[in-house]
C-alpha cells in the first residue's frame, strides 16, 4: 500500500483496518521529559485540527502513547538520532517509540499525516506499522528575511511547516546589504539605520533603465523575538542556523557604522537594488572586533552548534584599492588581497571554537584554506574548480545546497512569462525531486555529507502569499529527496500519488503553494 505521507517513511505495512479514538482521550507518555514534551505538541496539534474536547497529557499508557526508548548524546555535528516506529492496532491502539526526543518529533508529524478527524471530534487512523529513519541529518530549508523582511510570526509559521515535513534546519539568513534584521544591543545604529532600505528596485535588476518604488522598506527582530523564535523551533526539534554574511554582503552594515568601510565607496547607503556590492568590511583590528561583538550576542541568543559566515561574493577591488588594506596586507603578510578573506574565515573560525561553535559559510571559504572543523555549504553547481571530494578528504563537512537543485527562488513552472518574477532560471517539481545530496561525489568521501537544504533567496519574494507559492511544493520534495535519499530508487510518479492526497493538508492550513506543473 502506497504510504499517505510526505516524505515517505522507510517502511510502511498497512492492514487495511482502521482504529478510532474517542473525542478527548488523553495521550499518554513513557521516558522522560522529551515524551512529555512531544505528546504535549501532539494534543495541541490535534486541538487545531478539531479533537475536541481538547486531550489531556498524562503519564503512562493510554490508547495514544508516545514512549521515549533512551536518552542518547548528541553527536559530534549536534544530532540526535531520528529513527522512530508507530504502530496503530485495534489491540494496542496507537504507540509511538523512539530513542530520541528528536525521533519522537518526527513521529508526531508522521501521525499528524495519518490522523483524520471525524464527525463528532473522533480521532482515526489506519491500522499499520511504520518503521522510519532519515538517510540524512542536515534536512534545511534556508529563508532570506534580508532582501524582504518577513515578521517573527511569519518565520514560526515557515518553521511550523518545514517540520511537518521531518525536516530539522532553519538555516535564517538574517543580514546582507539590503537590510540588517537582528537587534544587537552594543551596536543599535546596526538595527536603527542598517534595518531601513530607503526604497526598493522594481522589475527585474537585469531591466535597464532600473525604476524604484520610493518606498522605504523596513524591519527587524529584537532580541525577544528572536528569543521566541528559538523557542517554537526548539519544540520542533528543529536547529536554527544564523547566518551573518561577512566580509562581503555588508553593505546595511557600513551604512550604519561607515568606519567598518574601506573608505574606497563614499555615502554608503543600505543597498536598494540587487546583485553583488563591491563594497566590503576593510578587516581592520576594530572592524574585527565589531564582527566577534556581534557574533557573541548571537552565542547567547542560539543555543545550536553551527554559526553561518557566508562568506561568498566578496569582490577584492575595494582591498586592492584603498591604501589602508594594503598596509595591513603587508603587516599581515598577504601577499594578495584574496587572502584578506581567509585571513579573516580564519580568525573567526578560531573566535567560534573557542566559543564552542562551529564555522559554516558558502563554499568560498574553501578558497585560501580553512580549518578541518569548518563545514561548507556547497552552492555553486557551475563551479567546476570546487572539489568537494578533496574538502571531504581534509577533513571538512559539507552540505549540499546547488544551484541546479536547490534554488527556490527560480521559476518553476513553463512558460515563465505566467510566473509571477523570478530571479530566473528554472527549476521544475521533478528536477527539485531528483535532488541527491551524494551525486557525483566517489564513495570514499560520501561519508562527509551531513545532507542538503533548499534556498529561498527573496528578491522577488515580498509577501507570505508568494513565499508559499516559491516554497511549495517544492519544499515537499526536497524534504522528500532527504529524508529518503537515493534518488535512483525512488519513483516520481508515486510520490506524486502522495503529494496529491497531502497538497489538501497544506491548503486547509491556508498554504498559497504553486499548483502549476504539480
Amino acid at each position: 500500500m502506497n504510504a499517505p505521507i510526505v516524505p515517505c517513511p522507510k517502511s510502511f505495512k498497512a492492514t487495511g483496518g482502521e482504529v478510532e479514538i474517542a473525542a478527548g482521550s488523553e495521550i499518554g507518555f513513557a521516558g522522560g521529559s522529551g515524551a512529555r514534551a512531544a505528546a504535549g505538541l501532539f494534543a495541541e496539534y490535534l486541538q487545531e485540527a478539531g479533537f475536541s474536547p481538547a486531550p489531556q497529557v498524562s503519564e503512562g499508557t493510554a490508547r495514544l502513547t508516545l514512549v521515549q526508548t533512551g536518552d542518547p548524546k548528541p553527536d559530534a555535528e549536534g544530532f540526535l538520532p531520528e529513527a522512530y516506529e508507530i504502530e496503530v492496532s485495534a489491540a494496542s491502539g496507537i504507540v509511538a517509540k523512539a530513542e530520541s526526543a528528536a525521533g519522537l518529533a518526527r513521529a508526531v508529524q508522521t501521525l499528524r499525516q495519518l490522523s483524520a478527524v471525524r464527525e463528532g471530534g473522533k480521532l482515526a487512523l489506519p491500522e499499520c506499522r511504520i518503521e522510519d529513519a532519515p538517510a540524512f541529518r542536515w534536512r534545511g530549508l534556508m529563508l532570506d528575511v534580508s532582501r524582504h523582511f518577513f515578521s517573527a510570526d511569519d518565520v514560526c509559521r515557515f518553521i511550523e511547516l518545514l517540520a511537518q515535513h521531518r525536516m530539522n534546519v532553519f538555516h535564517w539568513h538574517l543580514t546582507d546589504d539590503q537590510g540588517w534584521r537582528v537587534e544587537i544591543k552594543r551596536y543599535p545604529k546596526l538595527a536603527e539605520v542598517g534595518s531601513v532600505r530607503e526604497r526598493t528596485i522594481s522589475g527585474h535588476h537585469c531591466t535597464w533603465p532600473h525604476v524604484w518604488d520610493d518606498t522605504p522598506h523596513c524591519g527587524f527582530y529584537t532580541q525577544s523575538d528572536i528569543r521566541r523564535v528559538v523557542e517554537f523551533a526548539a519544540r520542533r526539534h528543529v536547529a536554527i542556523v544564523p547566518e551573518i554574511d561577512m566580509p562581503g554582503h555588508m553593505e546595511a552594515a557600513i551604512a550604519a557604522y561607515p568606519e567598518l568601510g574601506t573608505g574606497v565607496f563614499a555615502d554608503v547607503k543600505v543597498r536598494d537594488r540587487w546583485g553583488i556590492s563591491q563594497n566590503v568590511l576593510s578587516l581592520d583590528d576594530k572592524c574585527v572586533e565589531f564582527c566577534k561583538g556581534v557574533w557573541e550576542e548571537l552565542f547567547d541568543l542560539f543555543p545550536g552548534r553551527f554559526f553561518h559566515i557566508g562568506g561568498d561574493e566578496a569582490p577584492t577591488k575595494a582591498w586592492e584599492e584603498s591604501a589602508d588594506c594594503q598596509r595591513l596586507m603587508a603587516l599581515r603578510g598577504l601577499d594578495e588581497p584574496r587572502k584578506m578573506q581567509s585571513w579573516f574565515t580564519s580568525e573567526m573560525q578560531k573566535f567560534f571554537a573557542a566559543h564552542g561553535r562551529r564555522l559554516i559559510g558558502w563554499d568560498e571559504i574553501l578558497e585560501g584554506g580553512v580549518e578541518p572543523s569548518a563545514a561548507v555549504m556547497h552552492w555553486r553547481s557551475h563551479h567546476q574548480n570546487l572539489d568537494i571530494a578533496a574538502a571531504a578528504k581534509a577533513g571538512h563537512k559539507i552540505v549540499r545546497a546547488p544551484t541546479s537543485h536547490t534554488y527556490l527562488d527560480y521559476y518553476q513552472a513553463e512558460p515563465v512569462s505566467e510566473e509571477p518574477l523570478a530571479i530566473g532560471g528554472l527549476l521544475t517539481l521533478p528536477g527539485v525531486w531528483q535532488f541527491d545530496p551524494l551525486a557525483g561525489i566517489p564513495q570514499e568521501a560520501q561519508g562527509a555529507v551531513m545532507g542538503g537544504q533548499a534556498q529561498l533567496w527573496t528578491e522577488y519574494i515580498a509577501t507570505r502569499d508568494h513565499l508559499d507559492y516559491m516554497a511549495y511544493p517544492r519544499a515537499c520534495a526536497i524534504a522528500e529527496s532527504l529524508w529518503c535519499g537515493g534518488a535512483a530508487a525512488r519513483k516520481f510518479a508515486e510520490f506524486r500519488v502522495r503529494l496529491a492526497a497531502h497538497l489538501p493538508r497544506l491548503a486547509a492550513q491556508g498554504v498559497k503553494y504553486c499548483r502549476r506543473g504539480v
